[in-house]
């Protein structure tokens, strides 16, 4: 039975994690927000405190040092990285989800090497993120112009040459893309074998033939950095192959770039839809507080006030319930696709949902400029990446129908 109270140090995140988003997040938020960057000043400060919106940051997952040992002996009981980091996620979220993506560290492209790297590929690339070192990015690129939501239609190639592999081709959306020193880029080594042919690769910054080529124009999330990015005869060195050749030699195991791809979404998914939670839960306390200090305390608009905002307490309480959900499963190493496909999804409507609702209650006082009216042009994104809504009642529609022996 999963317990819905948090544990001491549970706590200690949440309140360490909410003083940070409060002090340090939301003074800077709507500046960021109309300069679409974060200033760089307050990133090299920032990255001295080593918060982080990944796993990594709590604990749990295989660190560059011999730790990783005896992580991985210790009881499954006993670990909560990922509870963790999706109760920092949601605090996160409610200062500022732009913000808490643009937070140096590995980001998406932390967890394949943790899941899939070699020790040497995981203290190599995970070993400059670190306090002591100037601010560092990692990325993840996945998705291309005709490979969205249908990530076994990438086009990206990987040849094999002598000493490696030569890399063509194109990335869209890729957060911190431009600023990353190293991206985990998929890539397929045989375009006839379909998902049995993709490979994950890290191509680091400076690599001759990788480029950005634009930096995204946004609605939301517009202090974050989204590029394009170009792979062109892009030579990428054998050691380079997240888990080395022998991990995909491994048929029996299923080995594959594209199952590199979907265990990430599984690990990742959660924290997305706690930071959807967050942006609904911080739209719906804004909100709360000015119904409470401006709205008659009798009379129909306060009524109409008042129901909207119990309707969304639901839905923020039960989108949490979700992504706890989620998030325990992995840290018991329990598969968890279903689970972290339901709260994305679920999380992702409903921020939207509340951010929207919570508008039409602010009326004028909600307007262009505004917190409330920032937060609903960066939820609307939660709908989007990480896999559409679309997508996640696809593989919750599979888990629901293969028991039975019906393919979907």
């Amino acid at each position: 039975m999963i317990s819905f109270k948090m544990s001491p140090h549970q706590i200690q995140v949440k309140e360490v994690v909410h003083w940070f988003a409060e002090n340090e997040m939301r003074p800077i938020s709507l500046a960021s927000d109309q300069h679409k960057r974060v200033p760089d000043e307050w990133l090299e400060n920032i990255n001295q405190l080593g918060i982080q919106l990944s796993t990594s940051s709590f604990g749990d997952s295989d660190s560059t040092s011999e730790e990783s040992d005896q992580t991985e002996k210790r009881k499954k009981s006993e670990r909560q990285g990922n509870r963790l980091a999706v109760i920092a996620a949601e605090e996160l979220g409610w200062g500022d989800p732009a913000i808490a993506l643009t937070l140096p560290g590995p980001g998406l492209g932390g967890p394949p090497v943790q899941a899939s790297g070699t020790p040497e590929q995981k203290r190599r690339f995970m070993s400059i993120f670190s306090r002591d070192e100037p601010p560092r990015w990692g990325a993840y690129a996945l998705t291309e112009p005709e490979a969205g939501s249908d990530v076994s239609g990438l086009k990206t190639t990987a040849v094999k040459t002598n000493g490696g592999y030569i890399l063509n081709g194109q990335k869209v959306f890729i957060t911190n893309g431009a600023r990353a020193s190293w991206v985990v880029v998929f890539a397929k080594v045989d375009q006839k074998s379909g998902r049995a042919g993709h490979r994950a690769f890290v191509v680091e910054k400076g690599t001759p033939g990788f480029s950005c080529t634009r930096l995204a124009d946004k609605m939301g999330l517009r202090a974050s950095e989204t590029a394009e990015l170009l792979l062109e005869d892009c030579f990428v060195p054998e050691e380079n192959l997240l888990g080395g050749e022998s991990y995909y030699e491994e048929k029996s195991a299923g080995h594959t770039g594209f199952r590199v791809a979907m265990q990430t979404f599984d690990n990742t998914r959660p924290i997305i839809a706690a930071m959807a939670t967050g942006i609904a839960r911080a739209a719906f306390e804004y909100t709360l507080d000015f119904v409470q200090h401006e709205y008659p305390k009798h009379g129909r608009s306060f009524h109409t006030a008042s129901t909207i905002l119990a309707k969304a307490q639901q839905e923020i309480d039960v989108s949490r319930l979700l992504t706890w959900e989620a998030a325990w499963k992995a840290d018991m190493g329990k598969p968890n696709a279903k689970e972290a496909a339901m709260c994305k999804s679920f999380s992702g409507t409903i921020s939207l949902g509340v951010c929207s609702r919570c508008l039409e209650v602010l009326g004028p006082d909600g307007v262009e400029g505004h917190l409330v009216e920032k937060l609903y042009r960066d939820a609307k994104i939660f709908d989007i990446f990480e896999g559409t809504n679309q997508i996640q009642h696809l593989i919750i529609a599979r888990h629901l129908y293969e028991p039975l022996g019906v393919r979907v």
